[in-house]
């Protein structure tokens, strides 16, 4: 089995693996890294998202072979004490139901802060569309990222 050289949330990390398995896979069974949820594999509902060298990506549409020398953060690498803006804006609103969403959402609303830290409104509601939540949770998803566009800013 081929072996890669990742770097996941700053650190270098040596993984076998085929080279066609999706990076999610590799983040939950190989590395532990749970955080990152399996929701349809199809790339359709975001609950898979980690950041790729800054940018939010499907991690289940990514296969290992293609991510050496690229920088890999997953929700457990976004902050050590989990004080990232994004993450104490979700403990203020209160956002999680069920939580199953709720890493992705993060993970898409950090990079889209991190490209535009004082956004409209409707640039939030853009930049989520695709994020499912079978809870529905929208409106508190839209508000936290507010919030923390409010304290980046």
């Amino acid at each position: 089995m081929p072996t890669f050289n990742l770097k996941i949330n700053g650190e270098m990390h040596t993984v076998e693996a085929d080279a066609d398995t999706p990076l999610l896979w590799v983040l939950r069974d190989k590395m532990n890294l749970l955080g990152t949820k399996f929701g349809c594999g199809i790339g359709q509902c975001g609950a898979c998202t980690v950041h790729i060298n800054g940018n939010a990506t499907r991690s289940c549409l990514l296969q290992v072979s293609h991510l050496e020398g690229m920088s890999i953060t997953t929700i457990e690498g976004l902050s050590e004490s989990n004080n990232h803006p994004m993450q104490e804006a979700w403990k203020a609103i209160d956002v999680p139901q069920c939580g199953y969403c709720q890493a992705g959402q993060i993970m898409t609303a950090s990079a889209f802060l991190e490209r535009n830290p004082n956004p409209s409104q409707d640039e939030i509601r853009s930049a989520m569309n695709g994020n499912l939540c079978r809870c529905a949770s929208y409106k508190s998803i839209e508000e936290a990222v507010k919030l923390a566009s409010e304290k980046i800013s």
